[in-house]
């Protein structure tokens, strides 16, 4: 008698836990819970989007700084002064890098370099070349008829 009380009363004790697991889970698929649910997840991704934005912005920010730093562009170039150019040779101002920059480890560059077609290294000015008028397309001309 004892073992069917004990077994009835595990019985009902797995209904009511059955039932509220089926409860629960209609609830969880209403329109209004599923709407909530949806509106929840899409705030929390936005969250995480803003977050992801500002941390970009950040290293944006950082690596920027880091640039100028290297670069020279935070105040710390020293310019050197113009020298005299002779006359023809085009006039070219140096910015030497910042101390403590990897550039500023670099040996300084050299005039007598010069590739084996006799080009020298520096820029060279670009002449100007008269215009030409450019023929109509079509190849011969036409006369009107």
């Amino acid at each position: 008698m004892v073992r069917r009380i004990f077994w009835m009363a595990v019985g009902a004790g797995a209904t009511v836990w059955a039932m509220n697991k089926a409860n629960e889970a209609v609830h969880r698929l209403t329109p209004d819970s599923l709407s909530g649910t949806a509106a929840r997840g899409a705030l929390h991704l936005g969250d995480l989007a803003k977050q992801f934005a500002q941390d970009v912005r950040t290293g944006m920010t950082e690596r920027e700084e880091q640039l100028r730093e290297d670069l020279g562009l935070d105040g710390t170039a020293v310019v050197e002064p113009r020298r005299r150019v002779p006359r023809g040779e085009p006039q070219y101002r140096a910015i030497s890098a910042a101390p403590g920059s990897p550039a500023a480890a670099l040996p300084p560059p050299s005039r007598a370099r010069a590739s084996s077609d006799g080009a020298g290294t520096t820029p060279q000015a670009i002449e100007r070349t008269p215009r030409r008028a450019i023929p109509p397309r079509g190849g011969t001309n036409r006369k009107d008829h």
